[in-house]
């Protein structure tokens, strides 16, 4: 793709931004974000930048910013989307293009020689994916690349438009190229302590309410935790209430999540005394939002727990899940220390003897 400067239209001719972008990105992509982008107003203004401060100088609000460049070229990913949060007006619309980790993959790979094909895709991952994630590579890397060619996952680039203040509204795939459409809904959250690394630290429900950080290896790819309401409201939940063809989970962190290994440092909660050994699961604010009002209720009086009672029984709805819990509550509350010790040997029968997995 030639590079391009910043556009703005010029009323006198109305043709002229959407010959710019048709002449930049193809016919089929202005087809795409036409429904929603006027280029035919100076409200639509278009960037070929991988640089945050390009838009952060732009002298007006606006409604609907495209930029060019696709995001694996951008240096401050989410100082550019909160830059474009700021200039947008409420309800504004901002698209662009990404190379997506399986796309990346698929491309690399075609090479016909699987040695070569696959010592190329291992450098790469390492070199692109790895390096700018890991703390002791992380400067070195960017000083060198400038951030340039990052390895993106489709969860991670949504994930930080969520958090960025942005909600999705469509996307497609052109020239192996993911395109897509977001809208403006709120603030960004400027998140400060983003992470990266194997271990993560989730704002979940404890006792009384309050929000407790637990630890865990990760299994998701960074950011998914704020498309925890976009998965469900696409995919719904599936059988044991866990979210349906959830997009967020890496290949490891399916074998993790299997062999029970990603919860391991959920012991440092119970050493804080944030958690108990036998209790339910800590939940997320929109996870324990799905639940009705009276066991979100009683689920605030009791501490969660590192092994879920429920996987005795294994319930299948959500509301399964809640009654599950409530008949745990209610055997709790009557004999507190020989319940959890009932439930701590049902629940490791169940695992060792009748294989229960986690999903």
């Amino acid at each position: 793709m030639e590079s391009v400067n910043e556009y703005d239209v010029n009323v006198n001719k109305p043709c002229t931004l959407r010959n710019i972008f048709i002449k930049h990105a193809g016919e089929e992509v202005a087809s795409f974000l036409s429904p929603f982008f006027s280029f035919y107003s100076n409200d639509c203004v278009i960037f070929n930048t991988g640089d945050y401060l390009n838009v952060e100088f732009h002298d007006r609000r606006i409604c609907e910013i495209i930029n060019l460049e696709k995001v694996n070229n951008v240096r401050y990913i989410n100082k550019f989307f909160e830059a474009s949060n700021t200039k947008l007006l409420d309800n504004g619309y901002i698209a662009g293009r990404v190379e997506t980790y399986s796309q990346r993959r698929r491309r690399i790979l075609k090479n016909r020689n699987k040695l070569v094909s696959y010592t190329h895709y291992f450098l790469d991952f390492v070199l692109n994916r790895v390096f700018p994630k890991w703390k002791p590579t992380r400067s070195v890397y960017f000083m060198i690349t400038k951030g340039r060619n990052r390895v993106i996952s489709r969860a991670e680039l949504y994930g930080r438009l969520y958090s960025c203040g942005f909600t999705f509204i469509a996307e497609r795939v052109i020239d192996n190229y993911l395109y897509y459409i977001f809208q403006k809904k709120s603030l960004p959250t400027y998140d400060k302590e983003p992470t990266y690394g194997p271990f993560i630290n989730l704002r979940r429900i404890g006792k009384d309410g309050k929000i407790i950080k637990v630890y865990k290896l990760r299994t998701m790819y960074a950011f998914s935790e704020y498309l925890q309401q976009f998965v469900y409201e696409r995919n719904k939940l599936e059988i044991g209430g866990k979210f349906k063809n959830d997009f967020r989970v890496t290949q490891w962190g399916m074998l993790l999540r299997r062999l029970w290994l990603d919860e391991l440092p959920m012991l440092y909660n119970l050493i804080k005394g944030d958690m108990k050994l036998v209790g339910v699961r800590p939940l997320s604010k929109h996870y324990f939002s799905l639940y009705s009002e009276d066991a979100r209720k009683r689920r605030i009086k009791y501490k969660p727990g590192l092994i879920p009672p429920m996987i005795v029984d294994m319930p299948k709805t959500i509301d399964e899940i809640q009654k599950s819990e409530i008949d745990y509550f209610d055997k709790y509350d009557k004999r507190p220390f020989w319940t959890d010790f009932k439930y701590f040997f049902l629940v490791f029968y169940s695992i060792i003897v009748k294989r229960i997995r986690s999903a």
